[in-house]
């Protein structure tokens, strides 16, 4: 299983329909092709349920959705750190807009996902939380207003500035912590915009798993990732 090294792009098949079973199975693949053919990171982030069976399957970085910062033991319907990294996951999402977390259990979550050897992307939706998260000494932290996931406007372009101060607030803390930008990226141009703010790369989702042809929309991306990293 790849390691997720930077910079690299993030799709979250979220609970989308065309992200599930077998059809998961079939876009992480496109994932991998893609992510071959550019020589770039590209991880997805698939359901509890083909966490698994992807990550025997491809050998690009498989990301749980979330996970909680339990030890084993009588923790029912709870997501056991131990158990994803099992399944093959090499990292956890944490504190996502759909999947909001105090910040104590942000800290346990961060602490649990080290002790057992998974990288953290630990979302957040305004620069202060940034700020916040950095203090708790996540792998990644990703910027993503809420009002701009899902509606093809990327913050990277219509809110830049939330971007430059979300790093300005991660730097302030702790400048070792890389930072991505999610919400409303869903072209190759979105991607090199994020990069060119002094982003890692991106976190995104309906951009790719909606798309009609996927694999077309990596490509783009997986192109202007190369574009951008070279002026870095």
């Amino acid at each position: 299983m790849g390691r997720l090294e930077l910079p690299a792009i993030i799709v979250n098949f979220k609970c989308y329909l065309e992200a599930t079973g077998p059809r998961a199975l079939e876009l992480a693949r496109k994932c991998e092709e893609a992510a071959r053919r550019y020589g770039v990171t590209i991880a997805v982030a698939p359901q509890f349920t083909d966490l698994a069976k992807i990550a025997e399957n491809v050998e690009i970085p498989v990301l749980a959705q979330h996970l909680d910062g339990v030890k084993p033991g009588s923790r029912t319907g709870h997501v056991l750190p131990e158990a994803v990294r099992e399944a093959g996951a090499v990292g956890t999402l944490l504190n996502h807009s759909e999947r909001h977390i105090p910040l104590e259990a942000v800290e346990g979550g961060i602490g649990r996902a080290r002790e057992v050897g998974l990288t953290t992307v630990v979302c957040a939706d305004t620069p202060e939380t940034c700020g916040q998260i950095a203090r708790l000494k996540p792998d990644i932290i990703a910027i993503e207003p809420p009002e701009l996931i899902g509606t093809g406007i990327p913050v990277s372009k219509a809110k830049p500035e939330v971007v430059t101060k979300a790093l300005e607030a991660v730097a302030r803390v702790n400048s070792g912590i890389p930072v991505l930008c999610g919400a409303g990226i869903s072209r190759g141009p979105d991607v090199e915009a994020a990069l060119n703010l002094g982003t890692k790369g991106v976190l995104l989702a309906s951009g790719v798993v909606k798309a009609e042809k996927p694999e077309r929309v990596l490509a783009e991306m997986a192109e202007a990732l190369v574009k951008a990293s070279r002026k870095t």
